[in-house]
């Protein structure tokens, strides 16, 4: 009669079941028993304070600290306490986040349904090694609720409350009030504030005021279109997306290296919000608004080629004595910044390995990695074709004018120059500070009297070579050859 109690329960857990409790322990309690649970409680491994986790007996009988479920009785069993962090001694997983509120509320319904387990032996140590291989890892945090489709909810019935949203969130309030209304004179100013980021002015506040007297539907209407309209509220906004960005118009680092046209993409961001440019779309321009096939042109610009900019906003050392190492650091930054904004997600922590919360795997940040190295920092023009060719004409001509010209300077000057060199004579007491070979003369590291010794040398043999070229021309004579005469 001692057995009886615990035998009844045993029979309970293995048999007593409804037809999907198979079903609901083997997709929502045996893989985070086994990914959470067995590395410490298993026999394949450790029993760390007695306690068994790998099998029904092994959850029956519990550890040091008594049975680990009571079936039928969540508040009574002991593994429920320390997975909702009941007891600050004995948080579990022990080295890991605590469980998600979801996964929770599974445990919490398995046990109350009576706790059914097929497992009457532990699994050996390959299966384990198996159950809890990051492959499966991986498998179970696809299923969580962040990235399955989106869906679109029912909306709440909450009587006396117009919006959507305001219903949603009633919902979720259950009986805690929300706070009072502002007053007229509160909300313009919060209303200015977080749409502007400016304050009102006094007659706009006497304005609102006057109106939402009238009519304070309409009044809050009238006014928050015409913040929406305000070239203040892109302005404003800008801001927020550019502390994602990580905006800044220098590298950091030694030297502190400006970034060419970094304001260009603060300012394509102003206007794309201004503009009400869809956030899909703005995302796209964001990660490959260069290679877009139908790209946003306004105003004679590729507005979605600009959308890149932010790509140049790397951390960059000024004098790099590992280039590949540079090249490692700052695509790392490039992986980070960008999966943060759109995934939400650290993908830049599966550098090393494989992600310890989230479903990312090392393959997937080398996946990026591929894509984000085989770009590399360049100035592209984002003038519309038209724009570009609009003086194409033009400035082939003034290239040619311009080469004419220089080249007609230049030639000039080597008379001028040839002059001045003949007629120089450096001092032997100092260094020249002008003269046409003055740089030459500081630069070269000799003492005024080895360069004045040596310039008296090179005019010597100058003049000696000019001495006997004109002997040559006297002595040649001509020779007729026909129409033509040859000099010898």
């Amino acid at each position: 009669m001692r057995f009886l109690p615990a035998w009844i329960a045993l029979m309970t857990v293995a048999s007593g079941a409804e037809p999907d409790d198979r079903e609901f322990f083997e997709s929502r309690i045996r893989p985070v028993l086994a990914q959470e649970c067995y590395q410490c409680h298993a026999v394949a491994t450790k029993k760390k304070g007695g306690l068994l986790l790998d099998s029904r007996a092994g959850l029956l009988k519990g550890g040091s600290s008594g049975p680990a479920i009571v079936p039928g009785k969540p508040g009574e069993s002991f593994l429920l306490k320390t997975i909702r962090h009941e007891d600050p001694e004995l948080k579990m997983p022990r080295n890991g986040a605590k469980l998600d509120a979801g996964t929770i509320r599974d445990f919490e319904t398995w046990i109350a349904r009576g706790a059914f387990d097929p497992r009457d032996n532990p699994p050996s140590k390959e299966e384990v090694t198996k159950e809890t291989s990051f492959d499966a890892v991986l498998r179970r945090r696809k299923t969580w609720w962040s990235f399955q489709p989106i869906t679109a909810p029912p909306v709440p019935a909450i009587a006396g409350v117009p919006h959507p949203v305001d219903r949603f969130l009633r919902s979720r309030m259950g009986a805690l009030p929300p706070a009072p209304e502002a007053g007229p004179r509160i909300f313009v100013r919060r209303c200015f504030l977080i749409l502007t980021g400016l304050p009102p002015a006094p007659e706009d506040v006497e304005t609102f005021v006057a109106d939402h007297a009238k009519n304070p539907q309409a009044a809050v209407e009238v006014l928050v279109d015409r913040l929406l309209a305000s070239p203040r509220f892109g302005e404003r906004w800008a801001r927020h997306w550019m502390d994602m960005m990580r905006y800044a118009e220098t590298h950091g680092s030694e030297g502190d290296p400006a970034i060419p046209h970094a304001w260009r993409y603060r300012d394509y961001l102003v206007r794309a919000l201004n503009a009400d440019v869809p956030y899909a779309q703005l995302v796209r321009e964001q990660i490959a608004g260069d290679l877009l096939e139908k790209p946003r042109l306004v105003d004679g610009l590729n507005e979605s080629a600009l959308g890149i900019g932010h790509l140049r906003m790397v951390l960059h050392g000024f004098s790099p004595t590992d280039s590949l190492d540079e090249l490692v650091t700052f695509t790392d930054n490039q992986i980070d910044t960008v999966t943060k904004a759109f995934l939400g997600l650290t993908v830049s922590c599966a550098r090393c390995h494989d992600h310890k919360f989230d479903a990312l795997s090392q393959a997937d940040f080398t996946a990026l990695y591929g894509i984000f190295s085989s770009t590399r920092p360049a100035v592209i023009d984002v003038n519309v074709p038209e724009r570009q060719a609009l003086n194409i004409d033009r400035i082939a001509a003034l290239k040619t004018e311009l080469k004419a010209t220089l080249a007609e300077q230049w030639l000039a000057s080597v008379d001028r120059t040839i002059s001045k060199l003949q007629a120089w004579t450096p001092d032997p007491k100092k260094i020249p500070q002008e003269g046409p070979l003055a740089a030459w003369v500081r630069l070269s590291k000799k003492t005024p009297d080895q360069w004045a010794a040596e310039w008296a040398k090179l005019k010597e043999q100058d003049a000696d070579r000019a001495r006997r070229l004109e002997a040559f021309r006297s002595q040649a004579t001509v020779v007729p050859l026909g129409p033509c005469a040859a000099t010898t």
